[in-house]
């Protein structure tokens, strides 16, 4: 089962940057500061929080009128956001930090209004700013705060045409303002005053950030990762392009999962590492390694009882699923998730596999009772009419 990403934050994707891409190549900086900014960087996504901030507040001390390090400062919180889901108490710092980024740029930009490194951390502060009001469901503010950075981001482009840092920007845009008008007619008054993308542009122009941009390389395979995995479900191009990430950022539990996903989805041939890396998945969750939360847990949880279900280990399988259940029912805030429908139609499954057909149809009887997800109604009455498998 793929997860769907939250919908106004990808499109905010396509208005910003993650990293300072342009900093080396239009302002001058110490080569300390530069090698400063490559090591926090790893650091920030292989999950090295505390290393990352010792590294930021360094080029910070050694360039504090310069938004580069203030800006990345603000990417720790942000990645902390990202991972530890089940709560808010980065929201503040994170907005603190990012306002200082703004103050500092606008300040820069008063006495020099084409000061492209002012412009670029301005756009992409505006982006961030906007990408977390979007997973708060702010969506004025994610509105308000996308059209500036998309402004911005373009004067940018006019500035350094054909940059390949700035190429991370408009090929996100270029994919996902034309994707999500597809996927969800729903969204086009909210995009109706953004200008016209091509999703084969917005790739290509990820592809040549992901190969070529000094320092925004890695958020532009992560973007292609989710396209690929998600939207163009091109799941062997997906894999690679995990295979890249969690191998060079292992602490990350992010990549970790699009890494088991990708295996999970690319065939029978994967199916042996889909359940070795999921199980490790499960492991650091038990062990409570950073970012590997309850959340992570369900669903490693959920792809190990599917691989061993797949592989006809029906008695292990159920262990997992009924695991899964109950991790759905301590997490899912909102009525029962994807998650938790599919688990129980896989339990209804296993149940007819094994002649146990009236707690199959218990099973399904309650899915019909919940959201349908990704067709879950149509096969809870076709097994109901007659057993799975049968």
């Amino acid at each position: 089962m793929k997860k769907k990403l939250n919908i106004a934050g990808l499109l905010l994707l396509g208005l910003i940057t993650f990293t300072p891409s342009l900093y080396s190549q239009w302002a001058v900086m110490h080569t300390e500061a530069d090698s400063l900014i490559k090591k926090g960087t790893f650091h920030v996504y292989n999950i090295e929080f505390d290393s990352a901030s010792v590294c930021f507040k360094k080029v910070i001390e050694m360039n504090p009128d310069n938004p580069a390090g203030y800006f990345l400062d603000a990417m720790v919180e942000w990645w902390k956001i990202r991972l530890f889901r089940e709560t808010e108490k980065y929201d503040n710092l994170f907005l603190k930090k990012i306002d200082k980024v703004i103050e500092l740029c606008e300040a820069r930009l008063d006495t020099n209004i084409v000061d492209i490194t002012a412009l670029f951390f301005l756009g992409g502060a505006y982006g961030y700013r906007g990408r977390f009001h979007a997973i708060r469901q702010n969506y004025m503010n994610v509105a308000n705060d996308g059209r500036k950075g998309y402004e911005i981001l373009t004067e940018c482009w006019k500035l350094a045409p054909g940059n390949h840092d700035i190429q991370l920007g408009t090929g996100i845009y270029n994919y996902f303002v034309v994707a999500f008008s597809e996927q969800y007619p729903a969204l086009k008054p909210l995009t109706a005053f953004f200008p016209k993308g091509d999703k084969r542009i917005g790739i290509l122009q990820l592809r040549s950030a992901a190969k070529y941009a000094r320092y925004a390389s890695i958020e532009a395979k992560e973007v292609l990762l989710q396209i690929y995995y998600q939207f163009e479900e091109n799941f062997p191009e997906a894999l690679t392009m995990a295979e890249d990430l969690a191998f060079t950022y292992p602490k990350n539990p992010f990549f970790q999962r699009y890494l088991a996903r990708a295996y999970t989805t690319n065939g029978w041939e994967y199916q042996d590492k889909a359940e070795e890396l999921w199980r490790e998945i499960l492991k650091k969750c038990i062990t409570r390694e950073i970012g590997y939360d309850r959340l992570t847990s369900r669903e490693a949880l959920y792809y190990v009882g599917l691989t061993l279900m797949r592989k006809q280990d029906y008695e292990t399988a159920l262990k997992y699923l009924y695991k899964c259940d109950e991790a759905c029912r301590a997490v899912d805030k909102d009525g029962p998730s994807g998650f938790m429908v599919k688990t129980n139609l896989y339990i209804g499954r296993i149940l007819d596999l094994q002649g146990k057909r009236k707690y199959a149809i218990k099973q399904y009887e309650k899915i019909l009772k919940w959201k349908d997800y990704d067709g879950s109604h149509e096969s809870a009455k076709k097994y109901l009419q007659k057993p799975y498998g049968s």
